[in-house]
C-alpha cells in the first residue's frame, strides 16, 4: 500500500457531531481509508498532505467502511485542517 498516491489513501473525511467533538476537544479528525491501508500508510498519507505532524492513529471497519481517526500533534490545530480540507 505505501506505493499508493495520498489521495487513494485517503478517501474523504468523515464528518459528525462526534467527529465536530473530536476535532474541537481532543485535536482529532476522522476519515474514511482505503480498506487495506495500515495505520502507518494513514499516517504518512495525512502527515504529507496536511503537512502536519500526526501522534496517533485508530482505526476501526463498519459498514461503510474503513474509519480512520488521526490525533494531531499540540502544535497543529485539527479545526485548522478541517478549515483547509472544507469540514466547516
Amino acid at each position: 500500500m505505501a506505493a499508493l498516491d495520498p489521495f487513494k489513501i485517503i478517501v474523504h473525511p468523515y464528518v459528525t457531531e462526534k467527529t465536530m467533538y473530536y476535532m474541537e476537544r481532543e485535536n482529532k479528525l476522522e476519515f474514511i481509508v482505503h480498506r487495506s491501508a495500515t495505520k502507518k500508510d494513514i499516517r504518512e498519507a495525512v502527515e504529507k498532505l496536511f503537512e502536519a505532524k500526526v501522534v496517533n492513529v485508530n482505526t476501526k471497519i463498519t459498514k461503510r467502511g474503513k474509519k480512520a481517526v488521526v490525533q494531531f500533534s499540540k502544535d497543529y490545530r485539527a479545526e485548522d485542517i478541517g478549515m483547509r480540507i472544507g469540514v466547516f
